[in-house]
């Protein structure tokens, strides 16, 4: 069984003292392919570092996060430009609109996100989106930019049933993890009327650990307990929701 984490940040600081150890645990346990999106500049090196530690298992993405879209932003863009340049990534993310914690930057991460679909669109990539808080915008956005050359994943879902459907329709894949684990997470509630096709699966390492390791830091050994769950709101083995998911994955990043 290979499971397939689509949204995985290992090279964070959270995992200074024990990379190695986690990545490699996950990977005993079938969690084989890890896909990791970018931040900003300052973690492009260790982005590089950790795929020359894993080359086999580790597909890097290039973007601009939304929280760190700042008045540099525009340079932020151009590093993103140039690594484009220099050599392949799988995916544009994790790029799109955050107004959880701060509604003041909003004109300029609208800039940046539609800026990054264009680059997208422009090397026939994914992208893949972070979305807290910003449904309609983002939404507005997509509408815009929709057509055959937009496609990807709408990275940790956590709207309505409409709110899937609408993504599903500009050719997006939910990304989900945790959250599915919650008790007051929701999505619980509608998903399996959503067909697997659509759905690939992440942790979003290391945060949003789902149950019963909430509130601590989140690995990609613990996507084990969103397959879990996803197998109890589905009613299929464990194996074939890993299989249906992996098969997704690669539909996007065509690895």
């Amino acid at each position: 069984m290979i499971i397939t984490d689509t949204h995985t940040h290992l090279y964070s600081e959270a995992f200074n003292e024990d990379r190695h150890d986690v990545i490699k645990k996950a990977i005993e346990q079938g969690v084989k392919r890890f896909f990791v999106p970018a931040i900003d500049s300052t973690y492009t090196k260790a982005m590089l570092q950790l795929e020359k530690d894993f080359p086999e298992n580790t597909f890097l993405m290039m973007g601009l996060h939304p929280t760190h879209v700042k008045e540099n932003y525009k340079d932020e863009l151009k590093h993103v430009k140039g690594m484009l340049a220099q050599r392949p990534f799988v995916a544009i993310g994790e790029i799109g609109i955050d107004l959880y914690w701060d509604k003041s930057t909003l004109q300029i991460q609208q800039d940046a996100f539609r800026r990054q679909i264009q680059l997208a669109k422009q090397y026939k990539l994914p992208i893949v989106i972070h979305c807290r808080e910003s449904f309609d915008e983002i939404f507005e956005i997509l509408e815009e930019e929709k057509g055959d050359d937009l496609f990807g994943i709408f990275h940790c879902f956590t709207g309505t049933l409409e709110q899937a459907q609408q993504a599903i329709s500009y050719n997006m894949k939910l990304g989900v993890g945790g959250v599915v684990t919650f008790k007051n997470g929701k999505i619980d509630k509608f998903l399996n009327q959503i067909d697997l096709q659509h759905i690939v699966l992440e942790t979003d390492a290391p945060y949003l650990a789902p149950t019963p390791y909430r509130g601590k830091r989140n690995e990609s050994l613990y996507i084990l307990n969103v397959l879990n769950k996803m197998s109890e709101i589905y009613g299929e083995t464990q194996e074939k929701i890993a299989e249906i998911t992996t098969a997704n994955s690669k539909e996007v990043f065509k690895v």
